[in-house]
Protein backbone atom coordinates (compact mmCIF):
# COMPACT_ATOMS: atom_id res chain seq x y z
CA UNK A 1 0.00 0.00 0.00
CA UNK A 2 2.88 2.52 0.55
CA UNK A 3 4.81 1.55 -2.71
CA UNK A 4 1.32 2.64 -4.27
CA UNK A 5 0.74 5.33 -2.38
CA UNK A 6 4.28 6.89 -3.01
CA UNK A 7 3.71 6.20 -7.06
CA UNK A 8 0.38 7.88 -7.08
CA UNK A 9 2.55 10.87 -5.66
CA UNK A 10 5.75 10.25 -7.05
CA UNK A 11 5.04 10.11 -11.28
CA UNK A 12 2.94 12.92 -11.63
CA UNK A 13 4.84 15.16 -9.82
CA UNK A 14 8.44 13.54 -11.31
CA UNK A 15 7.13 14.09 -15.09
CA UNK A 16 4.20 16.35 -14.65
CA UNK A 17 4.57 18.64 -12.13
CA UNK A 18 2.24 21.53 -13.75
CA UNK A 19 -0.56 18.97 -14.09
CA UNK A 20 0.13 17.82 -10.41
CA UNK A 21 0.14 21.61 -9.39
CA UNK A 22 -3.48 22.12 -10.67
CA UNK A 23 -5.52 18.31 -10.42
CA UNK A 24 -3.97 16.63 -7.35
CA UNK A 25 -4.97 14.60 -5.50
CA UNK A 26 -7.29 13.06 -7.83
CA UNK A 27 -8.25 15.98 -10.01
CA UNK A 28 -9.45 17.94 -7.11
CA UNK A 29 -6.58 20.81 -6.66
CA UNK A 30 -5.65 21.06 -3.77
CA UNK A 31 -2.36 21.16 -4.37
CA UNK A 32 -3.43 24.72 -6.01
CA UNK A 33 -4.22 25.85 -2.63
CA UNK A 34 -1.00 26.16 -1.81
CA UNK A 35 0.43 28.67 -4.22
CA UNK A 36 2.46 29.58 -5.76
CA UNK A 37 3.66 27.04 -8.45
CA UNK A 38 7.34 26.03 -8.50
CA UNK A 39 8.17 22.85 -11.06
CA UNK A 40 11.40 22.56 -9.13
CA UNK A 41 9.61 21.97 -6.09
CA UNK A 42 7.65 19.76 -7.28
CA UNK A 43 9.57 17.75 -9.49
CA UNK A 44 12.08 17.27 -6.18
CA UNK A 45 8.99 15.77 -4.25
CA UNK A 46 8.23 13.70 -7.23
CA UNK A 47 11.73 12.26 -6.94
CA UNK A 48 11.70 12.04 -2.92
CA UNK A 49 8.02 9.55 -3.29
CA UNK A 50 9.50 8.06 -6.28
CA UNK A 51 12.48 6.73 -4.57
CA UNK A 52 10.43 5.66 -1.48
CA UNK A 53 8.13 3.73 -3.47
CA UNK A 54 10.91 1.86 -4.90
CA UNK A 55 11.87 1.15 -2.10
CA UNK A 56 8.95 -0.31 -0.49
CA UNK A 57 8.72 -2.74 -3.58
CA UNK A 58 12.45 -3.76 -2.72
CA UNK A 59 11.01 -4.54 0.70
CA UNK A 60 8.29 -6.18 -0.39
CA UNK A 61 10.27 -8.54 -2.53
CA UNK A 62 13.52 -9.15 -0.04
CA UNK A 63 11.50 -8.28 3.22
CA UNK A 64 14.17 -7.82 6.40
CA UNK A 65 13.41 -6.37 9.68
CA UNK A 66 16.93 -4.47 8.83
CA UNK A 67 15.14 -2.79 5.86
CA UNK A 68 11.16 -2.65 6.93
CA UNK A 69 12.13 -1.16 10.30
CA UNK A 70 14.08 2.09 8.99
CA UNK A 71 12.10 2.34 5.85
CA UNK A 72 9.40 2.86 8.15
CA UNK A 73 10.40 5.30 10.39
CA UNK A 74 11.94 7.48 7.53
CA UNK A 75 8.30 7.40 5.83
CA UNK A 76 6.77 8.55 8.89
CA UNK A 77 9.51 10.99 9.93
CA UNK A 78 8.75 12.76 6.60
CA UNK A 79 5.05 12.22 6.48
CA UNK A 80 5.29 13.62 10.46
CA UNK A 81 6.19 17.31 8.82
CA UNK A 82 3.75 16.95 5.82
CA UNK A 83 0.77 16.09 8.58
CA UNK A 84 2.37 19.28 10.87
CA UNK A 85 2.74 21.39 7.84
CA UNK A 86 -0.89 20.81 6.71
CA UNK A 87 -2.93 20.94 9.58
CA UNK A 88 -1.65 24.75 9.83
CA UNK A 89 -1.93 25.91 6.11
CA UNK A 90 -5.95 24.90 5.63
CA UNK A 91 -6.57 28.61 4.29
CA UNK A 92 -9.01 27.94 1.12
CA UNK A 93 -9.94 24.81 2.15
CA UNK A 94 -13.66 23.74 2.64
CA UNK A 95 -14.23 21.43 5.68
CA UNK A 96 -14.67 18.26 3.75
CA UNK A 97 -11.36 18.68 2.19
CA UNK A 98 -10.02 19.80 4.83
CA UNK A 99 -10.80 16.88 6.69
CA UNK A 100 -10.66 14.69 3.99
CA UNK A 101 -6.49 15.82 3.37
CA UNK A 102 -5.86 15.38 7.08
CA UNK A 103 -7.15 11.89 7.75
CA UNK A 104 -5.86 10.66 4.48
CA UNK A 105 -2.17 12.03 5.92
CA UNK A 106 -2.66 10.37 9.12
CA UNK A 107 -3.40 6.98 7.40
CA UNK A 108 0.03 7.95 5.71
CA UNK A 109 1.54 7.42 9.54
CA UNK A 110 -0.46 5.29 10.70
CA UNK A 111 0.02 2.24 7.88
CA UNK A 112 3.63 2.64 8.01
CA UNK A 113 3.02 2.28 12.17
CA UNK A 114 1.51 -1.52 11.34
CA UNK A 115 5.15 -3.34 9.56
CA UNK A 116 6.84 -1.88 12.96
CA UNK A 117 4.81 -3.21 14.93
CA UNK A 118 4.01 -6.42 13.73
CA UNK A 119 7.96 -6.82 13.35
CA UNK A 120 8.81 -5.89 17.12
CA UNK A 121 6.14 -9.13 17.98
CA UNK A 122 8.44 -11.50 15.88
Amino acid sequence: MLALSSLAIALPAAFAPETFYTDFPFYTALVKLLPPYNEHLITDIGGLYLGFGLMFIWAMIKPSKELVVPLCWGWIAAQALHFAFHVSHLTGFTTTEAVGQQIGLALYIAVALVPIAMLRRG
